[in-house]
């Protein structure tokens, strides 16, 4: 299997973010960075299943989450849980084509699904003193209650997004090729009383994704 990521784009692409990336001030309240390129897999399976669940043990080296809302480092990607019955697992770019064929055969027999979605999401990182106060004027949620290790799927506006917390500084902002967009321009237009600034994703790395991100 050839490695496309040549051929792919961000979903955020045209707004050309990292020709306008800046070193983050004081005064910047909000800071956002695009961790483009990342991969991206779709896993569903019965979470009482316990073949599914060892096989795909076997190939992360760590059982899949069955709490709602969990966040799980593995040795070879980051899985968040999305249902009882779906998790996405975020990895590097490089590796993905390898984990897919993996987990693709040790779940051969084994009623399941996987799906490389790597072209049709992206991640922004969204830090900065009141990251929270951007948050709380986009969404419903209480976002000052997700816990470090926690995600939440919920809205944006009118968009759907899944809301990961790694850290303190800031949380990571997960969503689908055909919400960039409209989500981008609300981010932008929102977030201007907080002075925000795009950043190079080094200056404002969290924990868990930072570690997954490639040059393209």
């Amino acid at each position: 299997m050839s490695d496309s990521s040549s051929l792919l784009q961000s979903p955020l692409h045209a707004f050309g973010l990292s020709a306008k990336a800046a070193i983050p001030t004081e005064q910047n309240r909000v800071v956002l960075s695009e961790l483009s390129h990342l991969g991206y897999l779709v896993l569903r399976g019965k979470a009482d299943d316990a073949v599914f669940m060892h096989a795909v043990a076997s190939v992360l080296g760590r059982p899949l989450p069955t709490q709602p809302m969990a966040v799980l480092l593995t040795g070879r990607g980051v899985v968040l849980w999305s249902s009882p019955d779906e998790w996405l697992l975020v990895c590097k770019r490089s590796v993905r084509d390898t984990l897919l064929v993996d987990l693709t055969a040790t779940l051969r027999d084994v009623f399941s699904q996987v799906v490389d979605n790597s072209g049709g999401f992206t991640t922004l990182r969204l830090t900065g003193s009141d990251h929270l106060m951007l948050l709380r004027q986009l969404g419903p949620y209480d976002f000052e209650s997700l816990a470090v290790g926690r995600c939440v799927n919920t809205v944006m506006s009118k968009a759907g997004l899944t809301v990961v917390r790694t850290d303190e500084a800031g949380v990571l902002l997960v969503f689908r090729r055909s919400f960039a967009d409209y989500i981008w321009r609300l981010l932008e237009r929102t977030a201007q009383p907080y002075r925000p600034c795009l950043a190079d994703p080094a200056q404002c790395a969290d924990p868990l994704f930072a570690p997954l991100f490639e040059i393209v």
